[in-house]
């Protein structure tokens, strides 16, 4: 007779046997355009930044973007104990306080910071999900991205010359009911405050539709969408939006899954528009995160587990394949993309 089993408690291990190219350190330099390392604020980085350094120096990632810089004297911290202090290994992006939408003097006073953070050394302003998916006005309104009475934060930046990092939605499984179709069970069972499926959120293509008219009513401004245009499951649609938006940039940051399960797709697209793409993270920076994510885009691997630390894999239960992709791709995806966007001169 069958064990019955709860379905977390069912870890197959696969009895393929394929070749592994384990890779030790990236080809060629690395930006990871997309991390977060505050050192100041509500939750400072509790790692060792000198062995995070050490790290970085053997996997051949030269710059790390904090994009939790915070604001005002907060962010003067990060620069202290980042920009400063390990000159050209990190840069920091600053945020805005969306505290006060629709309240008078509001946005002339986010202007105003967002002026002197970047004059602080704010090397852009990375702009966080909770805009649109839960922040409200200060009469209980959920505030979009694309709401008119924040629109000359966009223009702002666009004048002051640094690009916006944003994240809009989540993965689309996030925004469905947490049944036996959900592809994302086990991750949403251990972090149930990651499902946004109810009548008290918007749907995914609500975020979405107001990502992208953000992206077009500001075409001065520079836009990377953080995660894969936020929508990796679709890169058909992604590509659509970066033919139609040429201000509009992506980084691949914690969506190594959704592509390296969607090999064929994902090469070509990285192919197509490898002036477009920048890499990055959204996880710790240890050795052997970046060593998957290397070993993704490098190597012609299948079917392995992309997470160093979870048998689920951490993003749903399926592996990836690599993409080995071209040297003038990785080269580009790697750093000359973000070195282009991004000003990475030490002050």
């Amino acid at each position: 007779m069958a064990t019955r089993l709860f379905v977390e408690d069912y870890v197959p291990i696969p009895e393929v046997v394929v070749p592994e190219h384990r890779v030790p350190y990236a080809k060629f330099p690395v930006v990871d355009a997309h991390n977060h390392i505050p050192m100041a604020g509500p939750h400072p980085f509790p790692l060792d930044l000198d062995q995070i350094v050490r790290g970085l120096d053997y996997v051949n990632v030269k710059t790390v973007i904090n994009l939790s810089g915070g604001w005002g004297d907060t962010l003067k911290i990060n620069l202290e104990k980042l920009d400063h202090k390990y000159p050209g290994r990190f840069f920091t992006f600053c945020n805005v306080n969306w505290e006060g939408v629709g309240k008078p003097g509001w946005l002339e006073g986010a202007l105003k910071q967002l002026e002197e953070d970047v004059k602080a050394g704010a090397r852009g302003l990375k702009v966080f999900k909770s805009l649109g998916l839960n922040f409200r006005d200060v009469r209980g309104k959920l505030v979009f991205p694309d709401d008119p009475r924040i629109a000359d934060v966009w223009d702002k930046a666009a004048e002051l010359g640094v690009p916006v990092l944003i994240h809009t939605a989540d993965p689309t499984a996030f925004f469905k009911p947490l049944d036996r179709f959900n592809e994302r069970w086990d991750e949403l069972h251990e972090h149930p405050d990651w499902h946004f499926y109810g009548p008290e959120f918007p749907t995914f293509m609500e975020l979405i539709e107001s990502l992208y008219r953000t992206i077009e009513a500001h075409p001065k401004t520079t836009f990377i969408t953080a995660h894969v245009g936020c929508y990796p499951e679709n890169l058909g649609f992604v590509s659509q939006m970066l033919d139609k938006y040429p201000n509009f940039y992506t980084d691949i940051s914690a969506r190594l899954a959704e592509l390296g399960r969607v090999p064929y797709s994902a090469r070509a697209w990285f192919i197509k528009y490898q002036d477009r793409i920048l890499f990055g993270t959204d996880v710790p920076p240890t050795i052997e995160w970046y060593q998957i994510y290397f070993r993704g885009l490098e190597t012609a691997d299948e079917y392995f587990n992309y997470s160093p630390d979870d048998p689920h894999g951490g993003q749903g239960r399926w592996r990836i394949y690599g993409l080995y992709l071209p040297d003038e791709v990785l080269k580009k995806v790697y750093y000359e993309n973000a070195a282009k966007l991004i000003d990475l001169t030490p002050h």
